[in-house]
């Protein structure tokens, strides 16, 4: 054989060699949200000619897959986004959209991890990020507001309180989370805790209703709202903005994201700044600051840190009475009372992948709060001249209340091939440092000339020797939970879970000189099923209980007018059974999705603040309440040009057994069947989109809130009609650069956020306005890379 046989033989087997590495090339990709250009996890990637081969990305959207031929397709699928097929190259960059509708599928905060809405037995709603961006919302509640059964009050410079599955107001039944870590630890709520939140930074929000207790623990009663962040990005983004409105707010914004190598960061921010606002003496500054760092130490294991700072301050304007809501005269009563916070909070999560079917995370976290008043709702003053009472003088205070927190959450989850089951096991501890002082000012109150009014508060002495409230705590909350899911037939799947909370108050009261421990403890189940009736349908089922200790404050503040001083230290935990069925359905080939729940909750001790002539409150614990309502969602996206959606909530919340005084027979005392106050029967929130073909990259909507009449009282003698509020929103994007304008309350309608007054025929009735006719303009510069 000469030489030229021994070299056409080696090149032929050279040939073949790179032929059969060329037929079983491993392809690398990675796959993002074509939106928000962050990772996208657990979406499947298989090849068109051989479906057997399937791979999925993993927690940064990287995937490999082995392709056989150089012509190979690849095809990629998520739940919520659009099916894509595309050539099979190396380092592919794929983004995915969404598809507006089918994202009601996936949740998170069900169970602290991805999950589908078919295997989820409770009513949960997503605002998702799509509707955030479009909204361009300068407060929270504009998009808190857009979910089905949802009020959220707005008390200005937000400011505000809630409503879900419970009256509007400022109960401690609800738990707010970032990430699904708590803002706040158990013992301390506050009403007001979502004006931390750094409102451009929000991702999503997932929104449970009812109690989820069983998972999340005391507070999680009435439902559990999820602010999901900002991540990385899996290509470089940049974001900087300003938007402004004709009442002198202003807000400065800006956000970048990337993804280097195994590193990836978020580091978002806003300055807001108020003057000369629509209500005197309403000024406010609110600061805040979001960083995410993420490592990915292998495509199993990463670690993610979280980090953010927010400091506010506002001019706390405070209600109206009757006769200046009437007039439009909104102007507050004093200049002297403001809220300030400044909250860090910061978390370290370490997340492995032991598998496909099993995964494990623990979570460190830090909060530090410090929050300081002079609360224009504590001014006291009653109009009635006695012996013992001046109505030329008033009461008020100055009050701070400052915690720090120190705490880890663990949870591991497993996948059972044995009736596809999934176990998820997790433990809590939250050990926490409270503070509280409050003292006495004495005030001047200059009456109008009816006499039956205030014209102006001023400040005659600030008495920190007057004493009001004045305690230290050391909380120490202990939980464990557990939740089994399972199919024991096809198409049929329960979900068990409970939880056992162990929650001890070490206190010192420093008013009467007294030290003592408190301790809660309760354990919390909840057993749901789901039918899925396949293409996206489905039934659900459950029964849950929520349990909420009442507040520190609410133990320690002094009951109003007793001599001697009395505390409420026989305060027990209000408990609540919560029954409920539902559905959901997506139809005509996913243009249209409904969402139906039935509730009922039966409410033993639940804690109420009783308004007292001069404007004080004291706590009382209702023997039993009940709350039933049907809560709705429909949204519709017949083509590409138009969306809607139409979500609300019909509900009674009524008192079973509640007594006023130790007279059972007399009908003003005697609440058994009289409905709660700030209860609306009806509220919704509808919203119609419009994406002109024939104008590209512009988008409008028009929205439409109502709220039926509530009572003011609770011995229903005197309404609030309630309101009807449209917004109009418009945006433009021209190359990297978006214009948008929100015209909100465009009929400029007057409407009450809040309208209440005690329950004699003296009280006077308080007003909390909303916003009349605003023109926000904004700019922003939006740039993304490759």
């Amino acid at each position: 054989m000469n030489t030229k046989n021994i070299l056409s033989i080696i090149l032929c087997f050279l040939s073949i060699g790179a032929f059969a590495q060329n037929q079983n090339n491993t392809l690398k990709g990675k796959i993002y949200d074509a939106e928000t250009k962050e990772p996208i996890i657990g979406a499947s990637i298989h090849l068109l000619t051989n479906p057997n081969i399937t791979s999925f990305s993993n927690a940064d959207g990287s995937f490999k897959i082995a392709v056989n031929q150089a012509t190979d397709s690849l095809k990629i699928d998520y739940v919520g986004y659009a099916s894509t097929t595309i050539l099979a190259t190396n380092n592919l960059r794929i983004a995915l959209k969404n598809n507006a509708l089918e994202l009601h599928s996936v949740y998170v905060t069900a169970n602290r991890e991805a999950g589908l809405r078919t295997q989820s037995p409770v009513a949960i709603s997503k605002i998702s990020p799509k509707l955030i961006y479009e909204t361009k919302a300068s407060m929270v509640f504009e998009l808190i507001n857009k979910v089905p059964g949802v009020i959220m009050p707005s008390y200005n410079n937000e400011q505000h309180g809630m409503a879900i599955r419970q009256p509007m107001g400022t109960s401690a039944y609800y738990l707010y989370m970032e990430d699904g870590v708590p803002i706040r630890p158990l013992g301390i709520f506050n009403h007001n805790a979502l004006l931390e939140i750094n409102q451009f930074t929000i991702g999503s929000i997932e929104v449970v209703k009812g109690p989820v207790s069983s998972i999340y623990g005391p507070e999680a009663v009435g439902g559990a709202i999820n602010f999901i962040m900002q991540k990385p990005t899996l290509v470089p983004t940049a974001k900087i903005g300003i938007q402004a409105d004709n009442w002198g707010f202003r807000r400065l914004q800006f956000g970048t994201s990337a993804k280097i190598g195994k590193f990836g960061f978020y580091l978002g921010g806003l300055s807001s700044k108020q003057t000369n606002s629509w209500m005197t003496n309403s000024d406010y500054d609110k600061t805040s600051i979001n960083a995410r760092l993420e490592y990915n130490f292998t495509d199993k294991t990463r670690l993610i840190g979280n980090l953010i700072y927010g400091k506010y301050y506002s001019q706390m304007a405070g209600s109206v009475d009757s006769a200046a809501f009437y007039d439009r005269k909104y102007v507050s009563t004093s200049d002297f009372t403001y809220r300030k916070s400044d909250a860090y909070r910061s978390r370290l999560t370490l997340e492995h992948d032991w598998s496909n079917h099993s995964k494990t995370f623990i979570t460190a976290f830090l909060r530090n709060n410090k929050h300081g008043q002079n609360p224009s709702y504590s001014i006291r003053w009653n109009p009635v001249a006695s012996p013992t009472n001046n109505p030329l003088k008033a009461k008020g205070e100055i009050n701070s209340n400052n915690f720090e927190s120190h705490g880890v959450i663990a949870q591991h989850s497993q996948k059972i091939d044995f009736l596809k089951s999934k176990l998820i096991l997790g433990g809590v501890f939250d050990y926490s440092t409270n503070n509280y002082w409050s003292h006495q000012i004495l005030l001047n109150a200059q009456l109008r000339p009816d006499g039956k009014n205030v014209e102006r508060y001023t400040i005659d002495q600030i008495r920190p020797d007057l004493k009001i409230a004045d305690y230290n705590g050391i909380i120490k909350n202990s939980a464990a939970y557990v939740q089994y899911d399972f199919e024991p037939i096809s198409k049929l799947r329960f979900s068990l879970g409970a939880r056992y909370d162990l929650m001890a108050l070490n206190y010192k009261n420093n008013v009467n000189n007294t030290a003592g421990n408190i301790v809660y403890k309760r354990f919390t189940p909840k057993i749901g099923a789901t039918f899925d009736l396949g293409n996206d349908k489905g039934l659900y089922a459950n029964y849950a209980q929520g349990f909420s200790p009442p507040s520190l404050t609410a133990i320690f503040r002094p009951r109003p007018n007793t001599t001697p001083v009395e505390f409420y230290t026989n305060l027990q935990p209000a408990v609540f059974q919560n029954y409920e069925i539902g559905g959901w359905a997506s139809l005509l080939k996913n243009k249209l999705y409904i969402d139906v729940a039935l509730y009922q909750m039966n409410g033993q001790n639940e804690l109420l603040n009783i308004r007292q002539p001069d404007n004080s409150f004291d706590y009382q614990s209702a023997g039993k309440t009940l709350h039933r309502g049907i809560e709705f969602g429909i949204t519709a996206k017949p083509n590409t040009e138009y969306s809607f959606r139409f979500g609300g909530t019909t509900a009674l919340h009524r008192y079973e057994n509640f007594l006023l005084s130790n007279k059972p027979t007399d009908p003003v005392q005697n609440l058994a069947g009289f409905e709660m106050p700030s209860a609306p029967r009806w509220n919704w929130n509808t919203e119609l989109n419009y994406y002109p073909k024939w104008f590209k990259n512009f988008r409008s909507a028009i929205e439409w809130q109502y709220v039926s009449s509530w009572y003011q009282d609770q011995v229903n003698k005197v309404k609030y009609k309630g309101y009807n509020l449209i917004n109009f929103r418009t945006g433009y994007q021209y190359k990297s650069v978006e214009l948008f304008t929100n015209l909100m309350n465009i009929t400029n309608a007057l409407v009450a956020n809040s309208a209440s007054r005690g329950n004699n025929t003296t009280d006077r009735t308080t007003f909390n306005p909303g916003a009349p006719r605003t023109f926000v303009l904004g700019i922003q510069y939006n740039f993304a890379g490759k």
